[in-house]
């Protein structure tokens, strides 16, 4: 989200991967792996070579924080039990939190479906003079 929202603050140009990293305090290495998967799902555009770096490919009121959490975090299960293929937890099959879990974290993504990139960024001064282009 930190990346989107770089990229919101400066949509007036094409930002450097190495500049989003060293502003975000994020590894070079963990965000490229980040931005690839934004790529692909249509939420940046990249380009190559020394004019390179990203912009969003959408308006930041098209950008869901929810569809973008789920997409970054559905790889990683909740719990153990959210795990299909490593679930080692004795006690699954009579377990009564999973449902609960499961209800909760439902909850947590709707809420996040409420809030779009813009609601982050629009009037946020301070985020604005944290991240803004250094050139103004």
């Amino acid at each position: 989200m930190r990346a989107l929202m770089f990229c919101a603050v400066n949509q007036d140009r094409t930002v450097r991967t190495s500049e989003v990293a060293e502003k975000c305090n994020a590894s070079e290495n963990h965000l490229g792996q980040v931005i690839n998967t934004l790529s692909h799902e249509g939420y940046v555009n990249t380009l190559r070579g020394r004019g390179g770096g990203l912009r969003l490919a959408q308006t930041p009121e098209q950008i869901s924080v929810g569809e973008v959490m789920r997409l970054l975090e559905a790889a990683t299960p909740f719990t153990e039990c959210f795990h299909a293929d490593g679930n080692t937890c004795p006690i699954v099959s009579v377990c009564k939190l999973k449902p609960a879990l499961s209800r909760a974290l439902e909850a947590f993504y709707t809420e996040l479906d409420r809030v779009t990139l813009e609601d982050l960024v629009a009037g946020n001064t301070g985020l604005e003079q944290l991240f803004g282009n250094p050139a103004t």
